[in-house]
Formats: C-alpha cells, sequence, structure tokens
C-alpha cells in the first residue's frame, strides 16, 4: 500500500520538475507556481549533497515552497511599485488630475504628481501656458512626446 516511499528520486527528477514549474508560471498568473518551481530546484541541488527518502524530500519541498510563497506575499510583493495601470494606451492620460510639485512660473516646463501611477510613473513634466504654482491642481488635456499639456484643474 506504502510502496511508493520506497521509490527512489533522482536528482534531476527535482530539477526537471522545477523547470516546468518555473517555465509554467508565464502561462499562469499570480507568481505562484515560481515558488514551487524554486523550492524543487533547491531540493535537486539539495539531493546532490544528501541522500534522503522520498517522504523526507516531499515534506521539505512542501515546506520550502509555502515558506517561499508566504515570504513573497509578505514582505516582497507589498513593496513592488503599484503599476496598475502599466500598459495602458497614452489616451489613459486624457483627463487625470495631478498635483503640481515644481512650478513652471519662469520656465518651459514643470512637474507634476499623480496619486497613482499612470502608465508606470508617478511624476511626469507638463507645458502650460499659465505659470501654475507649486500645490495646484492641473488636468491633462494633450501629449506631446513624454510631456503632458494641462490646464488648471
Amino acid at each position: 500500500m506504502l510502496d511508493w516511499l520506497n521509490t527512489h528520486i533522482a536528482y534531476w527528477h527535482w530539477l526537471v520538475l522545477g523547470l516546468l514549474l518555473v517555465t509554467a508560471e508565464i502561462f499562469v498568473s499570480g507568481f505562484v507556481l515560481f515558488w514551487f518551481g524554486l523550492a524543487a530546484l533547491l531540493m535537486g541541488v539539495l539531493l546532490l549533497v544528501v541522500d534522503m527518502p522520498i517522504a523526507m524530500q516531499l515534506l521539505l519541498w512542501a515546506a520550502g515552497s509555502i515558506a517561499a510563497l508566504l515570504l513573497w506575499l509578505k514582505f516582497i510583493k507589498p513593496k513592488w511599485r503599484d503599476r496598475t495601470t502599466a500598459g495602458m494606451a497614452a489616451e489613459a492620460l486624457y483627463g487625470q488630475v495631478g498635483m503640481v510639485i515644481e512650478s513652471n512660473a519662469g520656465k518651459s516646463r514643470g512637474k507634476l504628481k499623480f496619486p497613482a501611477p499612470i502608465l508606470g510613473e508617478e511624476e511626469w513634466l507638463f507645458i502650460c501656458t499659465d505659470d501654475i504654482a507649486v500645490g495646484e491642481r492641473v488636468k491633462v488635456g494633450k501629449i506631446s512626446g513624454n510631456t503632458l499639456i494641462v490646464t488648471a484643474a
């Protein structure tokens, strides 16, 4: 009944499993399979050094996978920059309201900041025909290259 516990799994089995799981992450969203694949790769490397029964291998792989996933969710993922609008078309900027953080008074351009990143950036250069003071809100009307053309909001 528990004959599979006597099965021998070589180090390269874990390496293949790890590579398959890491590769499968390309097709699945969530960045979860990567950690299971990484744990399998580490298990393969560990088996090169230490021989252990399959039950111990599976236990260590499961514990390593869950620990890596929890560390990712708790410490690493929250620090990643929020790019929820990254990859959107430039038209996503039209009508957005931002706050001026560097005035354009006496210069050709100023700098504004959006509350959340738009197209992967929080801060943008802007052009406005009027002088805009720091702290004022502006609304995006057009885009000229990488510079926004704004009006007072």
